[in-house]
């Protein structure tokens, strides 16, 4: 797991507690997309599952993620994000 991800990992925890998070780097499956530079940690899924979630929307739970994301949501950070945020039992 490469700097970035460590880092996007470590923001998730620290802000939602969940029962599990994981970051996958898709940076590689972009190659001469937009945003994709070749340095990798460009492109991102993050599949976390955490009880903070309990009836919220889809909305609100990227909302949450992106919160706690903060700065890296630049682009020239994370150019694009797929989000499966669950809470527990779905």
């Amino acid at each position: 797991m490469g700097e970035r991800a460590q880092e996007i990992q470590r923001r998730l925890v620290a802000a939602l507690s969940p029962s599990s998070v994981e970051v996958i780097d898709d940076s590689d499956d972009h190659s001469g997309h937009a945003g994709h530079s070749g340095a990798g940690e460009s492109h991102f899924t993050v599949k976390l599952v955490a009880a903070s979630f309990e009836g919220q929307s889809r909305v609100e739970r990227q909302r949450a993620v992106y919160a706690a994301l903060g700065d890296l949501m630049a682009p020239e950070k994370i150019h694009a994000l797929v989000i499966e945020a669950k809470a527990p039992g779905e």
